[in-house]
């Protein structure tokens, strides 16, 4: 089949370094068009990247005929407008997490979305299709360590600089929007369910007034799942999960890098001293494997590899979490 053509609206880090060179490297996706607000950047980026058209705003863009879904990669109290606006266009949309700033956004763009039923839109959660997380889900489905009782989720980075709109808190920056939203998201994979109340724990920036540090319990039916993420913190990530006769840790579950293999831990077994077994993943791009399960979705007009309604349950956790820390409480 031809292949689906890309637009991006912005030229934004991660669009420019990770997703564009992904699509640019998939089976089934190309980069057609690129916008920017500034006319300069775009045809920069277009240069760089190799992208036939440049635009001088989004809406330009997403007038272009030859676009058939957009990538969405602006910063997050942006994202619900430009989706929205994306399906009135008549164009899918592959939007950057968190899909919103509320539980509200979140809904009224699904309720758009289902008012344009042949058009595809998912968040933009890649670390889904690794193959460490489909092998992880897998694990707990066979009941290879047993029980599921327990996931703990640590992510963290450095980053103090006023000027990055991970800083600024008006416009949707903090540690939970930006990070805590994928600890959130992968429990609710992995147990496959909704916690039934959350309890969390907020330290803001007292200059940029941003969440910093975000610790929190998700409790659910069968177990808890704990994580603490921060913005100005030493730089790491890993996730531990643990069953009643087993245990799986992921040593880079987020940021999977796309040049080497990735690898987890095994250790199956309750006695002291049970061997621990390596488990390496093949080498893979998750941003070029996300395209193409969406481009996939698109040409065969199947449901898209993640609902919307998904991303509007993270929503609600996350709006969960900064509830419980706000008043102290069990939400």
């Amino acid at each position: 089949m031809d292949k689906i053509r890309w637009g991006v609206l912005s030229t934004a880090k991660i669009g420019r370094e990770k997703v564009i060179p992904a699509i640019k490297h998939s089976q089934f996706g190309v980069v057609t068009a690129i916008a920017s607000r500034d006319m300069g950047r775009a045809k920069a980026a277009a240069k760089d990247l190799e992208i036939e058209r440049a635009y001088a705003s989004y809406q330009e863009l997403l007038a272009d005929r030859n676009v058939d879904a957009v990538y969405i990669p602006l910063p997050n109290h942006l994202h619900v407008r430009w989706s929205m606006r994306a399906l009135s266009a008549k164009k899918h949309v592959l939007c950057e997490k968190p899909i919103g700033l509320t539980v509200a956004e979140a809904e009224q763009l699904a309720g758009a979305a289902a008012a344009h039923p042949k058009l595809k839109v998912i968040e933009a959660f890649m670390y889904r299709f690794h193959p460490q997380w489909q092998a992880a889900q897998q694990f707990v489905r066979e009941g290879r360590i047993g029980q599921l009782r327990t996931i703990h989720t640590h992510f963290s980075y450095y980053n103090d600089d006023p000027q990055n709109i991970r800083n600024q808190a008006d416009i949707g920056g903090g540690a939970l929007m930006d990070i805590g939203c994928y600890p959130i998201s992968l429990s609710r994979f992995i147990f496959d369910a909704e916690p039934q109340r959350v309890l969390g724990h907020i330290e803001r920036d007292p200059v940029l007034k941003i969440d910093r540090l975000v610790s929190a319990t998700l409790e659910f039916f069968q177990g808890t799942a704990t994580f603490t993420c921060a913005t100005q913190l030493v730089p790491h990530q890993r996730v531990s999960i643990f069953g009643t006769s087993g245990r799986l840790e992921i040593e880079i579950p987020f940021n999977a890098p796309s040049d080497r293999p990735c690898r987890a831990w095994v250790q199956i077994g309750t006695k002291p001293l049970t061997p621990i077994e390596e488990v390496a993943f093949e080498m893979c791009d998750q941003y070029t494997l996300q395209a193409d399960a969406f481009a996939r979705a698109i040409q065969g007009d199947t449901p898209p590899p993640t609902p919307l309604a998904d991303a509007v349950a993270n929503m609600r956790v996350i709006e969960r979490v900064l509830a419980s820390a706000k008043q102290s409480a069990w939400q």
